[in-house]
């Protein structure tokens, strides 16, 4: 005939002498392992996290360094056109030539 189980009180499911006892403490090592590798699992999670968080922000800086970039550039180019330059250096009496500049050639003597 099947036996009946006897129902366990907490007392004696947590003694150890208990057989889940018994197993928990046989298989100590496993469950510590299981508890390092879980340890390792949030420590992973949080480092992620960390740096997700890190390089959002350093994405952010590079944006508002590629804006200031594009504006000092194009500050730049308009203030280095000939125009610009002719009105820069006129107050110190400098105007722009109105003829071509001349070439100038010189003729190599060949010694002998």
């Amino acid at each position: 005939m099947a036996r009946k189980q006897q129902k366990q009180t907490f007392a004696e499911m947590t003694a150890v002498s208990s057989k889940s006892a018994a197993w928990v403490l046989k298989n100590l090592p496993f469950v510590l392992f299981l508890g390092f590798l879980a340890t390792i699992y949030i420590a992973n999670n949080h480092y992620a996290r960390h740096s997700i968080r890190e390089i959002r922000a350093h994405q952010e800086d590079l944006k508002e360094l590629r804006r200031v970039y594009n504006a000092v550039n194009a500050e730049v180019m308009y203030n280095s056109k000939k125009s610009e330059i002719a009105k820069s250096v006129k107050s110190l009496g400098i105007y722009p030539s109105k003829t071509a500049p001349k070439k100038i050639i010189v003729k190599k003597e060949i010694e002998e």
